[in-house]
This record gives structure tokens, sequence and C-alpha cells, in this order.
């Protein structure tokens, strides 16, 4: 089984950046299949462009634009890529960077699927950052990938004392966000109280309601433009948003500048 060592992929990659440790490379990817292989150091793929599929031991991730995954050190995959162009940018991490900043990895072994659309807007910072790569880019990076592992790495019963709600309103929130929703209907379906409902979001999204479901439309357009087909008008009203300002005032909000801008950073 090939070994993958520090900034390699397969694939072309049109752009490699170091950061106190950390790897960050933006890569196109060439091969239509990619057989069982592994990374010496832990890392993060961000799909921005294009799709594939990637296999591990447990389990296949259909991957389209804007999807994230990590893997810890040397964890066994495999790649299945359509014939369309496809872009991941990739945050890899050596054991040293974990250890300086005692990051416990405890709960971090094999493979995730990170569908939590705060992870993926902290990603797209990253990118954002990336593409900058000013003298404040690595403290901003630094700190942006922190915290994402600061909700990564919580201690595992803290998980799994979460009431079956939980999941439940994550999986109506991702389907169902492009429609208009209220906190009666959903308190309904879900069978608890609406004050109970609206206490406790907060405690396991760390965000209210209104601003989780901004944050999947958010998502949702990210990976629309990434294809550049539509406008950003077909785009707001795609995603649910009432029109094209209020889709341009909440992108810029949550990830920092105007989906116009972010379309011309990915070219």
């Amino acid at each position: 089984m090939k070994t993958l060592s520090n900034g390699e992929f397969f694939g072309q990659t049109n752009k490699t950046l170091h950061f106190d440790g950390l790897v960050i490379t933006d890569t196109e990817y060439t091969h239509p299949y990619v057989d069982w292989h592994y990374h010496e150091n832990a890392y993060f793929t961000f799909l921005l462009q294009g799709n594939m599929a990637e296999g591990n031991k447990k389990e296949i991730y259909d991957c389209s634009a804007g999807t994230l995954l990590y893997h810890h050190w040397e964890d066994p995959h495999y790649n299945i890529k359509p014939d369309i162009f496809t872009r991941g940018f990739h945050i890899e991490i050596p054991k040293e960077w974990f250890e300086n900043l005692n990051i416990t990895q405890n709960n971090l072994e094999g493979s995730f699927h990170l569908r939590n659309p705060e992870l993926k807007i902290l990603m797209y910072k990253i990118f954002k950052e990336s593409k900058i790569n000013d003298n404040n880019s690595e403290t901003s990076i630094q700190q942006l990938l922190l915290h994402i592992f600061s909700q990564l790495s919580a201690p595992k019963n803290v998980v799994e004392k979460k009431p079956i709600w939980v999941k439940q309103i994550d999986e109506l929130l991702h389907e169902n966000f492009n429609e208009k929703l209220n906190l009666t209907a959903l308190s309904q379906t879900l069978n608890i109280h609406p004050i109970h409902l609206s206490r406790d979001f907060y405690k396991y999204f760390h965000c209210n309601l209104g601003d989780y479901i901004r944050k999947l439309k958010i998502n949702r357009a990210l990976s629309i433009i990434a294809n550049n087909e539509k406008s950003l008008t077909e785009v707001a009203i795609d995603c649910g948003f009432s029109d094209q300002s209020h889709f341009i005032r909440c992108f810029k909000e949550n990830i920092g500048i105007t989906p116009l801008k972010y379309r011309n950073i990915l070219k």
C-alpha cells in the first residue's frame, strides 16, 4: 500500500504553502481511480469543485463540492473520480503540531465526513486566507484550525449524551433548509416543547436556529458558486434567500467577502 508524504497527493498540485508545520495544498485531481493508500500525516480534504467517491474500511462517501473530510494519519482509503474537473483543498497536520498545542487525539482516529455547516464555513475562511497569503494569514489559519479542533476533540461522553432529537433536527434542517421553517412545526415533528427546543438548540449547535439555517444556505451557495454555471440571483433563489441583496449580506457576514469576490478567488 502506497504511503504519501508531506504535501503529496494524486493529481496536479497548483499551490503549496507551509505554515508552522502545516502543509496546505490546492490540487486538481487527475486520476480516475486511486488504489488503497494512506498519508503519513493527519489531514483535511475540502472539495472545492467537482465530484468524487472515497472509500475506507467502514463506508463510502459520495463527495460533491463543499464536502469536508478528515483523516487521521495512516488511515487507508481509495478514491474514484468521474470524468469532470475536480479540485481539492488540503491541510496536512503533523503529529508535532498536535503535541505542541496540546490537542487531544483520542476522538480523532479514523475517517470522518464532517457535515456541520459551521466547520465548513471555517474551512472556507482558511481557504480564503490561503489565497490572501499575507503577513497575518498564518496566525488567522492557526486560529481557525484550532476552532475546528475545539469541536472535533470534544470528549466522547459529551457526544453520547445528546438526545435523539438533536440528530433528527439536524437531518431535517439539512434536507429542508431552503424552505420556510418555524419553531412550532419543528417542535411538533420532533415531539418536544418549543421552549425546550429553543433553549437546548444553542447548547448542541452553538448558535440559534435561524443562524444555523443561514449557515446551511451559505454552504449550499458556496458549492453552487464553485460550478460557475448560475448567476448570483439564481444561486440566491436556489438556496432559499428572499432576494439577492439578502444573500450577499448573509454571505459576507459568514465568509467575510462577497459571493462575486469568492467566485473570482476560485478562478
